[in-house]
């Protein structure tokens, strides 16, 4: 294990590998940039904001979360996603990667 200058566990490439799979693919990363711009958005507004198939969508949402990228908050009936710590990294990552 690695440690940076603050003595704080850095990341090993196995897990940064992780979070990489996670946001692999354009659905992901379309998911990522809505879900930033649109907090507690539920998987009907993904699917009508991307207008793709909703198992499709449902199947890239749930490798998000599994990736630790997208927090799940059970509302009823409904799912509720937003941005973990990792993700907003990420996002920000992507948005800056967009304007170059």
């Amino acid at each position: 294990m690695i440690y940076n200058a603050t003595m704080a566990k850095s990341k090993t490439a196995k897990q940064m590998e992780r979070h990489l799979k996670g946001m692999a693919n354009h659905y992901r990363i379309e998911i990522l940039l809505y879900v930033a711009d649109n907090n507690g958005a539920t998987l009907d507004d993904i699917i009508t904001a991307l207008g793709a198939n909703e198992k499709t969508l449902g199947e890239h949402t749930r490798r998000l979360y599994v990736a630790g990228l997208v927090n799940k908050k059970y509302r009823g009936k409904f799912v509720e996603h937003a941005l973990s710590p990792y993700g907003k990294t990420f996002v920000r990552f992507l948005q800056s990667f967009q304007k170059i």
